[in-house]
């Protein structure tokens, strides 16, 4: 994801939109990280925001509550499906910042859905 990043550095959870094929917008809260400028959210591979990513990389993020209400201006961006040693540097950068969430939970999610 790149652009400035200002308005969302204090954020825990952005609200990320995505766009389907016919361009309408989904919003989703995702839980962000930063690292060496960029910031990371996380997905897995079979989620419908994956699948739209695939389609159209470009976002709109925002500071938001964890329920997805909106708490900042929105930021035009675009998202990079991350692979190897990218994907590990993210997932470690997310881990850092939330620790039970991303470091405990969500790796636990993954295994139980191969």
């Amino acid at each position: 994801m790149s652009s400035d990043l200002g308005a969302v550095r204090t954020a825990k959870t952005i609200l990320l939109t995505t766009y389907r094929r016919d361009g309408t917008p989904v919003e989703t809260p995702v839980s962000i990280a930063f690292e060496s400028g960029r910031a990371f959210f996380r997905s897995y591979d079979k989620a419908w925001k994956t699948k739209r990513l695939r389609n159209n990389s470009h976002v709109e993020i925002a500071a938001s509550t964890l329920r997805g209400k909106r708490t900042g201006p929105v930021i035009h961006a675009h998202a990079t499906l991350l692979e190897g040693e990218q994907a590990s540097i993210a997932a470690k950068a997310l881990a850092r910042r939330h620790r039970l969430l991303q470091a405990v939970l969500v790796p636990l999610a993954h295994r139980l859905m191969h």
